[in-house]
C-alpha cells in the first residue's frame, strides 16, 4: 500500500505540472494586452509599454512561468491586474461562497441519486423504475442556468420563499448562517439536478449489476428484507463506479458555478473568474483555472485512496 501511496502521490504531482504548463500556455498565447485594456483604447503606446513592464508583461514566457510557479509554491500569487489587490486574497475571499456552494450541491446531489437510483433498481421493469429513469432523462437534458431561472421564476417571484440572487455574506451567529445558506438552496438545487441524474443513472446500473451476485442471495435467503439487503449489501458494494462519478462530477460543479453565481449574482470564484476574463486580468484567471485543475487530480487521487477502504477485496496493484 505504500508503494501505492507513493506511485499515485508522484502521478498527482506529474499531472499538476503538466497542467501548469499547458494552462500557462493557453492563456499566455490568447491575443490581446492586459495593459492596453486597463489604459483602455486611446492610451499611447508608451504608456502601454511602460505598464506593461511594470507588469512583467515583457519578459520572456519561461520566466513568467517559473515566476508563477515559485509563487504557487510559496503562496505569492501576485496582484491582480484590474483590482489591484492580492489574488490569494481574492480567491479565498471567493472561495468562502463556491465552496460551501459546491459541498450543498453535492450533498443534494449524493442523497437525490442515491434514493432514486437505489429505489429504481429495487423495482426492475416496474412502472417505478421506469418513471424515476424517465426523470433522470429529463434531468440530464435541462442546463442548469435555465432550470435556475425557473426556480428564480417559482420560488422567487411567486412563492417569495428565497430571494432572486445576492449574497450578504455569513453573519453572526445562527440566524447569519441560516441567511447564507438560505441564499445557497436554489443555485446548489440547480447544480444538483443534473448531477444527480447522471448519477442516480450509474447508481441503478451498478445496483443491478451487484444483486445479481451470490452473495445477496444468500443474504435474501436468510430472511433479510429487501431494504437491509438493499441498503446494508448491494449498495456498498455497487459504490466503486458511484464513487467514481462523484468525484468528477465535485470538480465539475466547481467549474458549473461559474454560469449559475452568475444567474444569481453571487460573488464566488465562477463570477471572478468571468469578470477577470472581460477585463483580461490574465494573471486572476490563471490562478482560478488551476485552482480548479489541481481540485480534480486532487479529488481523483482521494478517490483512488478511497476504492481500497470501500471494498477490501481491491489490493493496491489493482487499482
Amino acid at each position: 500500500m505504500s508503494l501505492f501511496l507513493a506511485k499515485r502521490f508522484a502521478t498527482l504531482v506529474a499531472t499538476l505540472i503538466g497542467a501548469s504548463v499547458i494552462v500557462f500556455l493557453v492563456l499566455d498565447i490568447l491575443p490581446g494586452n492586459a495593459a492596453q485594456i486597463l489604459l483602455g483604447p486611446d492610451a499611447s503606446p508608451e504608456a502601454v509599454a511602460e505598464l506593461a513592464a511594470k507588469l512583467g508583461l515583457d519578459l520572456p514566457a519561461w520566466t513568467r512561468y517559473w515566476q508563477w510557479m515559485g509563487g504557487l509554491v510559496t503562496g505569492n500569487l501576485g496582484d491582480s491586474h484590474a483590482y489591484g489587490s492580492p489574488v490569494l486574497d481574492l480567491i479565498l475571499e471567493r472561495l468562502a461562497l463556491t465552496m460551501p456552494l459546491a459541498i450543498i450541491a453535492m450533498l443534494l446531489t449524493t442523497v437525490l441519486a442515491l434514493i432514486v437510483g437505489v429505489t429504481a433498481a429495487s423495482r426492475h421493469n416496474q412502472i417505478g423504475d421506469v418513471g424515476l429513469m424517465g426523470l433522470t432523462q429529463v434531468g440530464i437534458a435541462i442546463p442548469n442556468f435555465w432550470f435556475a431561472i425557473l426556480l428564480i421564476l417559482l420560488f422567487s417571484v411567486k412563492l417569495q420563499w428565497f430571494s432572486a440572487g445576492g449574497f450578504d455574506g455569513w453573519g453572526e451567529g445562527l440566524d447569519g448562517l441560516w441567511q447564507g445558506l438560505k441564499a445557497l438552496v436554489l443555485p446548489a438545487l440547480s447544480l444538483a439536478v443534473v448531477q444527480a441524474a447522471i448519477l442516480a443513472r450509474i447508481t441503478r446500473s451498478a445496483v443491478l449489476e451487484v444483486m445479481r451476485e451470490d452473495f445477496v442471495r444468500t443474504a435474501r435467503a436468510k430472511g433479510l428484507r429487501q431494504r437491509a439487503v438493499l441498503w446494508g449489501h448491494v449498495l456498498r458494494n455497487a459504490l466503486i463506479p458511484v464513487i467514481t462519478v462523484m468525484g468528477m462530477q465535485f470538480a465539475e460543479l466547481m467549474a458549473g458555478t461559474i454560469v449559475v453565481e452568475n444567474v444569481f449574482y453571487l460573488p464566488g470564484l465562477g463570477r471572478l473568474i468571468f469578470q477577470s476574463i472581460a477585463n483580461r486580468d490574465l494573471i486572476v484567471v490563471r490562478n482560478c483555472v488551476m485552482l480548479l485543475a489541481a481540485m480534480v487530480v486532487i479529488v481523483n487521487f482521494v478517490v483512488d485512496l478511497l476504492y481500497a477502504v470501500i471494498d477490501p477485496r481491491l489490493k493496491a496493484s489493482d487499482i
